[in-house]
């Protein structure tokens, strides 16, 4: 599905303030994957998703998304192909549009929209079974602004958005750092659903161990902008927050965030 090959990103070349990001990474990810992404600060977890999202372009190396050659493809160019949950809540939803407004706008991402925002009564039950799915009461304020709603419905609400169109890669970027432990809880149970349900690609960055483990077939391991430990299978699922502290003290890259987490 995805083919990384020989990504390297530095930030501020040839200055004091240099940073080598990524480092000659190649990861092939097959269709279906659904990938957690841990490592310490600067490690390079999110700038690799930003890399693969267009955000940031590459210094050398190829990106191709099911035959698709991305490389030099613009973020807007790149939007119909992906989907995309942030680490802050407010991104992802547009505050002063109404619940169903905002769902109306994913489903026509990558389409002609014309200059009509008529949303049709069929649609409308589309976006309120889909909305039931989240278990949270949001099918009944489908009128309500989106900025009137908990940060945590506005991460499910934007988890349902990205999924809407089944992309072909999830991207989840620390998308439940922001939330108290029980409602990230919650959006990393609808994540799992929805990656399951719809046999969705996913790559899902975190600095929390325990998720990291608890989700997904495979786990990859970032330090100082390489890819230094690729494990699936019965190996992952065998694995204990011990064997990752382990591994990570072996380079000193253990951070406070993630004991904390």
């Amino acid at each position: 599905m995805l083919k990384l090959f020989n990504i390297t990103k530095t930030f501020n070349p040839g200055t004091i303030t240099e940073k080598k990001a990524i480092r000659g990474v190649d990861l092939e990810i097959a269709d279906g994957d659904f990938i957690t992404v841990i490592g310490g600060n600067g490690a390079g977890k999110s700038t690799l998703l930003n890399i693969i999202a267009g955000v940031h372009q590459t210094d050398t190396g190829s990106i191709v998304l099911d035959g698709l050659d991305l490389t030099d493809k613009p973020e807007y160019k790149r939007a119909k192909y992906l989907g995309r949950v942030f680490q802050d809540p407010m991104m992802g939803t547009a505050a002063n549009m109404s619940i169903e407004e905002n769902l109306a706008m994913a489903m026509r991402r990558g389409k002609h929209r014309g200059l009509s925002w008529y949303i049709q009564p069929a649609e409308k039950e589309v976006y309120m079974e889909k909305l039931k799915l989240l278990d949270l009461g949001l099918e009944n304020r489908m009128h309500a602004k989106v900025g009137l709603l908990s940060g945590g419905q506005r991460q499910a609400l934007t988890l349902l958005m990205s999924t809407l169109q089944k992309p072909k890669l999830l991207l989840l970027d620390e998308h439940t750092a922001a939330l108290d432990p029980k409602t990230a809880k919650k959006v990393l149970e609808l994540t799992e659903e929805f990656v399951k349900r719809d046999n969705l690609t996913a790559f899902m960055v975190t600095h929390n161990m325990k998720d990291a483990i608890r989700y997904g077939n495979r786990l990859i391991m970032m330090m100082d902008g390489k890819v230094v430990y690729d494990v699936s299978g019965e190996e992952k699922k065998n694995l204990t927050v011990e064997d990752l502290l382990a591994k990570f003290s072996v380079s000193g890259e253990v951070s406070d965030k993630l004991v904390l987490n």
